[in-house]
């Protein structure tokens, strides 16, 4: 075989400078340690870590066509983490995201469906287990299902009930209530232990649902208040903040949680002309056992009560269509439930954790959505890497309206549709 010597040069010429900047790195860099950590003393640090989340759909009947299964390769979440602390009681939390890459940004618009922004900016006094505050732009505190996070739930797709104003908005400002889940605005939280047990509270304010002058229902600028009160009665959870997960792999031992939550806004919802509070009431549970095998059972469910006023009249799509502006926010109820097991035996770099899930959302005024869910996860490394493959079958009672469930879903009555889900999961 022919040997090219220009090119085994080249390549032999890289990998030095390779080697060189590595070791000039390791000169440079004496205080960075694993896990992306720059270190300054105790109480000075910064780390910096990422996460994405993608996965490869087929849809029945979701084709251009409408008459095919489509099939879809897609980004759901492209994020960067930036967490600090400058004093001893002071730290932030700075956080990126892909905002149009799970949706079409625009196809006029050059990199419409790619764009990366602003997703976390908290500014965080850390005092003891008992009292902290965080200012900035933040997770609105109601359910679990919410602050876990996209990559914290224990199934791919944690959202299947309808959104909170802070997750259906698309944006701040005149005509927006928050993005992702999160919105502008203080939050107190902390922790005490009653007897045995361990108590957890987070209450907070925050900007909600603006409006302009000429559009929109707020029109006294109404702030939102939330708040959420988790009781654990076996293990402790420990999380950042006040955050939750959907499970620990067995990690912290048994664990049952219960909570409530729920978040108010005056004047919060419908148009100009026709206003109506908003108010959501929830409660979740968290219930994990290790087995005497070393196998974990997790189980999660929650329900959710929503309140506003029959807005489907003046409103047909979304919440800045139609309708003078109308933010028509979804009024019912809704449920979902799942139960996991995951295997004790690792097979080959993970253990496999087989899952069924149901979720039941009920509109008072219009449509409603009965889907089950099965599917299993190969955990690698807990919420760090995780492979999943999940099943649905959905069922619609009707087409969407104003009060719509926030799912996506065919139009016309009655109808079912079943799609399959590869997804992957990596962060750092």
């Amino acid at each position: 075989m022919k040997v090219d010597r220009g090119r085994r040069k080249t390549l032999l010429v890289v990998a030095v400078a390779i080697l060189a900047l590595l070791a000039g790195m390791a000169y440079v860099l004496p205080s960075a340690y694993a896990g992306g950590t720059i270190k300054g003393d105790d109480d000075k640090f910064i780390s910096i870590g990422m996460g994405i989340r993608t996965n490869f759909n087929m849809a029945e009947d979701a084709s251009a066509s409408g008459g095919q299964w489509s099939n879809t390769f897609g980004v759901n979440n492209a994020r960067i983490y930036i967490n600090g602390k400058i004093h001893k009681y002071v730290g932030f939390e700075f956080n990126t995201e892909c905002f149009n890459c799970a949706v079409n940004g625009g196809g006029n618009h050059f990199g419409g469906n790619s764009n990366m922004g602003l997703l976390d900016a908290i500014g965080k006094f850390e005092f003891n287990e008992l009292a902290n505050v965080w200012v900035g732009r933040l997770l609105v505190p109601t359910e679990r299902g919410e602050l876990n996070g996209p990559f914290y739930h224990a199934v791919f797709d944690g959202f299947r009930t309808p959104l909170n104003q802070s997750d259906f908005s698309g944006n701040f400002g005149a005509g927006g209530a928050g993005l992702y889940g999160r919105d502008n605005g203080a939050v107190f939280y902390g922790k005490v232990h009653p007897g045995a047990t361990h108590l957890q509270y987070v209450g907070g304010v925050f900007t909600g649902l603006q409006s302009s002058s000429t559009s929109g229902p707020n029109q006294r600028n109404s702030l939102k208040y939330a708040g959420r009160i988790t009781w654990n009665l076996l293990n402790e959870e420990k999380n950042p903040g006040y955050y939750t997960s959907g499970t620990y792999y067995g990690t912290l031992g048994d664990i049952l949680a219960l909570a409530v939550g729920g978040e108010w806004q005056n004047n919060s919802a419908g148009t100009l002309t026709n206003q109506s509070a908003y108010g959501n009431f929830t409660s979740d549970i968290l219930f994990e056992k290790v087995l005497p095998n070393q196998g974990v059972f997790t189980f999660n469910a929650e329900y959710k009560r929503y309140w506003a006023q029959d807005l489907a009249a003046t409103q047909v799509g979304g919440p800045t269509t139609g309708g003078g502006g109308c933010y028509c926010m979804f009024n019912g109820t809704s449920f979902t439930t799942y139960a996991l097991y995951l295997f004790p035996q690792e097979i080959g770099i993970g253990r496999f954790q087989p899952y069924g899930r149901y979720t039941f959302v009920n509109s008072v005024y219009n449509q409603g959505v009965d889907e089950f869910e099965g599917g299993v996860n190969y955990v690698i490394s807990g919420h760090n890497a995780r492979i999943s493959a999940y099943y649905r079958n959905t069922a619609y009672a009707g087409i969407a309206s104003g009060n719509n469930t926030m799912l996506v879903n065919p139009a016309g009555a009655g109808v079912h549709q079943d799609s399959i889900t590869v997804a992957l999961q990596l962060q750092y």
